[in-house]
């Protein structure tokens, strides 16, 4: 079963409608042991067409189709290549993230943020000013599962690098094995939702989204619902910056403004955004934000009707739900790594952050459905995906090697505005929008309110 199957068989929506989705899977120049090209167009049609549902709901119009360009995926999910800031290129990885030898294996590490950085060197009893070759001559000697546990004691990111056949008897694989793609709950009965016109390139007018997501997945998932018209303001805590060219290149059409929680005034201010949301996205490790009166049931009792979209590394259940994650280190946890590498046990990795970029999308497409069903029939929505069950969708659809069905060449898609080079935009249907409105702001740089 496709990505895209399996994640609108998920959604509980009709598989018939998907003959209104030209496949363009295979032509997106993405190339390795794992179909990430496919993959990745899934994703991204599965949004397209879950706006081009919600847009013909609102409007009142035949469903769009939906026709992608290969050429704008295959840029838009290795946009980190392709950025620039006022013609410059970013490194998109810090000196100790990457794959380590061990005694008996490979560890992958995530040191791109200075706390984790921290943690990781506090976690192995290494200096604060430690380098990459020191680094990995103290990694040299040591079993790999107790750098795992050492350096997730302490705070930080790392993770055993393991086969697909060793990830499957882990009790995490396990947990998430019975999972769909894509869970989609309600959160409690409300009225149906009423909601004012629009036009066919606009589903989400009229929305306002609080995105509270990091890094990539949920941040693309803020930016999609911004093409489709949502007031989208994304909230971080000062105290955590964020990677300047990052949230730049993942930024676009959206506002950002910072609110310490921990702070009376501060959480007055986000109560006050709250009292009109209606969507809230959140990518933090599940239960991080509950002291914060943020998990799903509080939300949707403060706010009946709101719709919770939230991504996680590893899941809710299972041993590792609460520990930390990244795209990098899901591939390499679960055998994406390994079935990527060159051969002789080497660890490599996918073309593409696929399983971040996928997500992303899909927790979109999924907002997109809850939103209509709160037209329809009402309720509060709880919509959730792991990059870790995403993983084991991808393996499922391994390969045996053989010649690309791509060339990996291919110029890429993008725009300059404001001195940011930056992806266009992939989603597509027809009628829909074919650019973001507006060009990403510097983090933090917004004020804490709704667009009037």
């Amino acid at each position: 079963m496709s990505l895209l199957d399996a994640a609108w068989q998920s959604l509980g929506e009709e598989a018939a409608a998907l003959a209104l989705v030209r496949d363009l899977g295979t032509a997106v120049p993405l190339t390795g042991a794992l179909p990430a090209g496919r993959f990745v167009h899934d994703a991204i049609a599965a949004a397209s067409f879950s706006a081009s549902l919600l847009a013909a709901r609102r409007v009142g119009c035949a469903v769009p189709s939906v026709e992608l360009n290969p050429l704008k995926i295959a840029t838009a999910v290795t946009s980190d290549k392709h950025f620039r800031l006022n013609g410059d290129p970013v490194s998109a990885w810090a000196e100790l993230s990457g794959f380590w030898p061990c005694s008996d294996g490979w560890v992958r590490t995530h040191a791109n943020y200075p706390h984790h950085r921290a943690a990781l060197l506090k976690a192995l009893d290494l200096a604060d000013d430690t380098r990459a070759d020191d680094f990995m001559l103290a990694l040299h000697p040591m079993i790999a599962t107790e750098v795992e546990s050492a350096v997730a004691a302490a705070g930080g990111v790392a993770t055993v690098v393991r086969t697909p056949e060793q990830w499957a008897e882990h009790p995490q694989a396990q947990a998430l094995a019975e999972l769909p793609v894509l869970e989609m709950t309600s959160l409690g009965d409300t009225e149906p939702a009423q909601l004012r016109e629009t036009t066919v390139d606009a589903p989400l007018a009229g929305l306002r989204v609080l995105d509270l997501t990091r890094v990539i997945a949920g941040p693309v998932a803020g930016r999609t619902l911004a093409l489709w018209g949502a007031d989208v303001l994304r909230i971080d805590s000062p105290r955590h910056p964020e990677i300047g060219w990052q949230h730049l290149d993942t930024g676009a059409g959206k506002r950002s403004a910072l609110l310490d929680l921990d702070r009376d005034a501060d959480s007055a201010t986000f109560e006050k955004l709250l009292e009109t949301a209606d969507v809230v996205l959140t990518a933090y490790r599940p239960g991080s934000l509950d002291k914060f009166g943020l998990s799903p049931a509080a939300l949707a009792k403060r706010r009946p009707g709101v719709i919770v979209g939230r991504l996680s590394a590893w899941g809710t259940v299972g041993p590792l739900a609460e520990r930390r994650g990244f795209d990098s280190i899901v591939q390499a946890a679960t055998g994406i790594a390994m079935v990527e590498g060159e051969g002789a046990g080497t660890p490599g990795a996918l073309p593409a952050q696929a399983l971040d970029h996928a997500a992303g999308y899909l927790l979109a497409a999924a907002v997109a459905t809850a939103v209509r069903r709160r037209i329809d029939a009402g309720h509060s929505w709880l919509v959730e995906l792991s990059l870790a069950r995403l993983a084991t969708e991808l393996l499922q659809q391994r390969r045996p090697r053989h010649a690309p069905e791509a060339s990996t060449s291919f110029t890429p898609t993008v725009a300059t505005k404001d001195g940011i080079t930056s992806a266009v935009a992939a989603t597509s249907y027809d009628g829909g929008p074919g650019s973001f409105h507006s060009a990403a702001v510097e983090w933090g740089s917004s004020k804490p309110e709704w667009l009037s």
